[in-house]
């Protein structure tokens, strides 16, 4: 049997709170070519939703911090706007590198995005990954990375990816 955690990595970029700016982690990719960054939404009455954008950096500094970080592109964003109805993820587009969480009031809501180290500028040596969330007003958010397809992997520990 081969587990999740035998093959990727897993990282809590920002716990379940009402007010994320400012607490978000970044990662390093170093290692990684692949990260999948699973955003939680749970909705109240009056929600306003929350802004949603990637930063990258050189490097991975304390919680919330990189250096020389500037914006990622990214282009789409998988969406459950339902958990308590379905499972299914829809494509859907992003426009200028960012999206507004749902304000439908009372939904439980899944945002995944999916990210490639090469999406990153790597020739200007960024390889350090950042989700940004706006606080909302009436909603709980939370965000956890999934880095996947390892390299120099080698059968050695894995090192973190919260420091550099």
């Amino acid at each position: 049997m081969q587990l999740l955690i035998e093959n990727q990595h897993i990282v809590n970029m920002v716990p379940p709170t009402s007010t994320p700016a400012g607490l978000e982690q970044p990662v390093s990719m170093k290692d990684w070519d692949h990260a999948t960054i699973i955003i939680q939404v749970d909705n109240a009455t009056g929600v306003s939703g929350t802004a949603v954008t990637l930063t990258q950096g050189t490097a991975v500094g304390t919680t919330g911090a990189m250096t020389d970080d500037k914006s990622l592109e990214f282009d789409w964003v998988y969406v459950c706007a339902d958990t308590a109805a379905g499972d299914t993820l829809t494509k859907t587009a992003v426009t200028s590198d960012t999206f507004t969480t749902s304000t439908t009031s009372n939904k439980n809501l899944l945002y995944v995005i999916e990210i490639e180290a090469a999406d990153l500028d790597v020739e200007n040596s960024f390889d350090c990954l950042r989700v940004d969330l706006t606080d909302p007003t009436s909603a709980v958010v939370s965000a956890a990375c999934i880095l996947s397809r390892g390299r120099y992997m080698g059968g050695t520990p894995k090192r973190t990816v919260i420091t550099d």
